[in-house]
């Protein structure tokens, strides 16, 4: 049985196809754009256009940008030395938070995954390595702690180390705030291995 007339349904249907947005948070969401003003509705659905129509990938690094070159790829002031692979844009937004790296990315759209059909042709490696044909110093690599990341981190790093370029990991260990107790055991020994004296 219908609840609602066609145009309501239609749009729940729609965002309910969205990552992470079930039934009850589409019908939110419906209602919530329902109510709102019709200028402000209008600009919504403007910038969902406007980004799916402009955004694009990054000529150098792979990110989503609306310019031929991302915003940090252009700037003078990173390290263009040094390279860290992340694994999808939300990584390397996560990175530039911290306000601490000073260096460039390079975003792979994925990791290897067997499993999945997903191997080293259907990610950005091809463009990695074509970019250490330049001037690079380190490439540090910032894939996921999963099993497709760890994959991916011992792939990359096989490719990368005959070229004699510095290939580092990012440590990985007992979150802030975590109780020892609660952690497994693959996390509990990297943390011991990664140590930093004090």
């Amino acid at each position: 049985m219908e609840y609602y007339s066609s145009q309501i349904t239609k749009l729940i249907e729609e965002l309910s196809k969205l990552p992470g947005i079930g039934a009850k948070s589409a019908q939110r969401l419906a209602f919530h754009i329902i109510n709102m003003p019709q200028e402000q509705v209008e600009r919504l659905s403007e910038a969902m256009v406007d980004a799916r129509k402009n955004v694009r990938y990054c000529k150098e690094c792979f990110t989503l940008t609306d310019q031929e070159l991302c915003p940090i790829c252009s700037s003078a002031g990173r390290d263009h030395q040094t390279i860290m692979v992340v694994e999808n844009t939300r990584d390397l937004a996560a990175y530039e938070k911290t306000g601490k790296y000073e260096g460039v990315y390079h975003v792979l759209h994925g990791a290897i995954s067997p499993m999945l059909g997903i191997g080293p042709g259907e990610i950005k490696l091809k463009e990695l390595m074509q970019r250490l044909q330049g001037d690079v110093k380190e490439v540090i690599i910032a894939t996921n702690s999963s099993l497709e990341g760890e994959t991916t981190a011992m792939y990359i790093s096989k490719l990368v180390k005959p070229t004699g370029i510095k290939v580092s990991r990012i440590a990985s260990g007992v979150p802030v705030g975590g109780d020892l107790e609660y952690i497994d055991e693959v996390t509990l020994l990297r943390a011991l291995e990664g140590r930093v004296e004090l």
